[in-house]
């Protein structure tokens, strides 16, 4: 047999550049938030203040990958991008651990935990929130998908990301061989 009557199989490695992975956090986080606005503004599940606050480690992240993306050509800042959102996505998942534990009645949740609402203009508009007004406790998952809520699968989900990200890093160390 000759070398020739072998098919060539792409080397996957070179796939998973830390371009490719950046971009793939950012996509996925922005699926994470497309997913949870749709919960919000479509299933009408209202997000208690844990819920909120499970997204802005997703937002950093969306916003970091768009701008490594269109800025980072230089191996340095795509092993520093990739830093950031591993720092961003361990933050995210032990949120989500911290927002499920609560759900199951493992951790207190905040005293303040309630829905987000605007502020009223007036007496009257204060009196008709308060009769409309549907406090969200963040001690109840308000969903659940193979018993986790939305909160256990952004920690899945996150803790997800967060090996990507650093197999991106470990795998920058390994190509760049040791330090000298």
């Amino acid at each position: 047999m000759t070398s020739s009557t072998f098919e060539t199989v792409p080397d996957r490695s070179r796939m998973l550049t830390p371009l490719r992975l950046i971009g793939a956090i950012g996509l996925i986080s922005a699926a994470l938030i497309a997913g949870a606005w749709y919960f919000q503004l479509v299933l009408g599940l209202v997000p208690c203040k844990l819920c909120l606050e499970q997204r802005v480690p997703h937002y950093a992240a969306i916003g970091l990958a768009l701008a490594a993306l269109l800025l980072a050509r230089s191996a340095r800042l795509q092993w520093l991008a990739l830093l950031v959102l591993a720092v961003l996505m361990a933050w995210s998942a032990g949120l989500g651990v911290y927002h499920s534990g609560v759900e199951w009645g493992w951790f207190l949740g905040p005293s303040d935990c309630g829905g987000g609402s605007s502020a009223a203009a007036g007496v009257q508009d204060f009196m008709k929130q308060l009769q409309s007004v549907r406090v969200v406790s963040c001690g109840e998952a308000a969903w659940r998908f193979l018993g986790l809520s939305l909160a256990g699968w952004n920690a899945v989900v996150s803790a997800g990301l967060f090996l990507l990200a650093v197999f991106g890093l470990t795998r920058r160390a390994q190509v760049a061989g040791p330090a000298r």
